[in-house]
């Protein structure tokens, strides 16, 4: 018991103490206190109901996830058709009713035309996602089924989650939390942004970024009427440049976002002007050459998000897989389209359904509150501890400060958020940490009155108390994981707390008082404990 080797004591010390000042620049900060900027700077990230910031909902459209599966199967169909040796003539195409309807023009061709589809429908998943009818002999039909549906839905929403947690980090903003609500919506929350217009402008788009061929000689009328095969009539972006009602393009085929990897606001060195440079990856860069060389001097429209922010004419190819996207743009918007495409397209639109923001007032004003919570808790639980225990309470509560700073100090290491449930957990762990001091002290009263000698009585206390410590401690680890694990926002904060502060209870409890005690021990020889 008296025995402490000096490498034990340096690490139980050093451990303390580094824990300790690891709150300091925390401490600084909570209380606006400049911080010396030479020094280290670990401090506690501040959650949405602290720091204030913007809270946004957002939904996605089943409709569309399966409007837009419907368009890729149409074509993956013509393109399947085209490749077939010989090739296979479709037509009497439609998507009416959510369906993809087709018709051979030679009836011959059914078996070679459903071995075609038959690869196409099965899929990446168990399940099956297409079913297939023949009516009348020559007419294909495709149906999605629920099963198909739901997988692709989940997987947009998967694809929508990634990309607006990149785009939200490209913003600089600290410990966003981006997480899914249901099957179709995310919830965003940016502690520190007051204004959410930013934000929403930014998760709103999807940034599909299309590259498509202008059918030249076509109208949008003629299109409406069915006369232009293939046709697709999209709207300007900024009507007030473009004059007009719109571009007849391809509405097929092109080339897509997929294929990029990079994208930079830069300037014009021609005139001067905030523009996107892009660049495609090989593939990409591949596919661009070959489109911009079949198809020198004809005009290609560059499209966002369904609309042509710009359409070109294809002077001479672009052979070395990069391009600039250029448009009524300011440089803010030249860099938001940037983050965008770097980010990657969102595969689904997503609609705000919800908004608020939390103002920092209300989040200073919950920090003194919770601090005042904290700090009433301490000296009570320090003065009952001193009054109760003596001696032995005076080493609980100074256990109790290092714990509550140790505690900060590994937040602020790990880069964690605090929370208003967060505070809550630092005050229930004040509460919980003098437990483990309760146990041995009243272990070590009871061994005193059974006769044991001083020294007997200390190491039993420790000893046999710990045993109890352990296994409370094991458990409420158990409820933090798991509150950690299947909870969300403020519960996963308070799990936070409470894991960390399970350490550090331990830690200060047991191993540093027992030091403290052992030492007085030593050097005192006293005859009785008055504890």
């Amino acid at each position: 018991m008296l025995e402490f080797p000096t490498w034990k004591k340096v690490m139980l010390w050093g451990i303390a103490l580094l824990g300790s000042l690891a709150a300091l620049p925390s401490i600084f900060s909570l209380t606006n206190q400049p911080w010396p900027e030479s020094l280290p700077n670990p401090t506690v990230n501040l959650g949405l109901d602290l720091a204030g910031g913007s809270h946004i909902l957002l939904e996605a459209e089943r409709e569309q996830v399966a409007a837009k599966r419907l368009e890729d199967m149409e074509e993956a169909v013509r393109n399947a058709m085209r490749r077939a040796e010989p090739r296979i003539r479709i037509g009497d195409v439609s998507t009416d009713n959510g369906r993809l309807s087709f018709l051979l023009d030679d009836a011959g061709d059914i078996d070679r035309a459903r071995g075609e589809i038959e690869g196409l429908m099965a899929g990446t998943g168990p399940v099956r996602e297409w079913d297939l009818q023949v009516v009348d002999g020559q007419r294909f039909v495709l149906t999605q089924t629920e099963a198909g549906l739901d997988n692709a839905v989940d997987a947009a929403m998967e694809g929508a989650l990634r990309t607006v947690g990149i785009r939200i980090d490209e913003l600089g903003t600290r410990e966003p939390t981006v997480l899914r609500q249901g099957d179709t919506r995310i919830v965003v929350q940016v502690p520190g942004l007051q204004d959410p217009e930013q934000l929403k402008a930014l998760l709103g788009k999807t940034a599909q970024l299309e590259f498509k061929l202008v059918l030249r000689g076509a109208t949008a009328e003629e299109v409406e009427r069915g006369f232009v095969p293939g046709g697709e009539v999209l709207p300007y972006a900024d009507e007030e440049v473009y004059q007009g009602t719109g571009v007849v393009v391809q509405r097929l085929g092109g080339i897509d976002g997929e294929t990029l990897t990079g994208a930079v606001q830069t300037v014009d060195q021609r005139t001067n002007e905030p523009v996107v440079s892009i660049t495609f990856n090989p593939e990409g860069g591949k596919r661009f050459a070959t489109m911009t060389t079949k198809y020198t001097g004809r005009q290609f429209a560059i499209i966002l998000d369904g609309e042509v922010i710009s359409a070109p004419t294809m002077i001479e190819p672009i052979r070395n897989g990069q391009s600039q996207i250029s448009g009524s743009f300011t440089f803010e918007t030249a860099n938001e389209l940037a983050i965008q495409l770097r980010s990657g397209a969102l595969p689904v639109d997503l609609t705000v359904v919800e908004e608020r923001t939390v103002g920092p007032d209300l989040g200073a004003d919950s920090i003194r509150q919770g601090l005042l919570a904290m700090g009433v808790g301490t000296l009570l639980v320090m003065v009952l501890m001193m009054v109760t225990y003596g001696r032995f309470g005076i080493y609980s509560t100074v256990a109790l400060v290092i714990n509550v700073l140790m505690l900060l100090g590994i937040m602020a290491a790990l880069g964690a958020t605090l929370t208003l449930p967060g505070i809550a957990g630092f005050v229930l762990t004040i509460g919980a940490a003098v437990d483990a001091n309760v146990l041995i002290n009243e272990r070590i009263r009871e061994e005193r009155k059974r006769g044991r000698r001083v020294v007997a009585a200390v190491e039993n206390g420790y000893k046999e108390a710990s045993r109890a410590i352990y296994d409370a401690n094991v458990t409420n680890f158990i409820a933090g994981v798991l509150l950690f694990n299947f909870g969300s926002g403020p519960i996963k904060g308070f799990a936070v707390v409470l894991v960390v502060g399970l350490f550090t209870s331990v830690f200060t409890a047991v191993p540093l008082t027992r030091m403290w005690v052992a030492g007085w021990l030593r050097k005192a020889r006293p005859s009785d404990l008055n504890i």
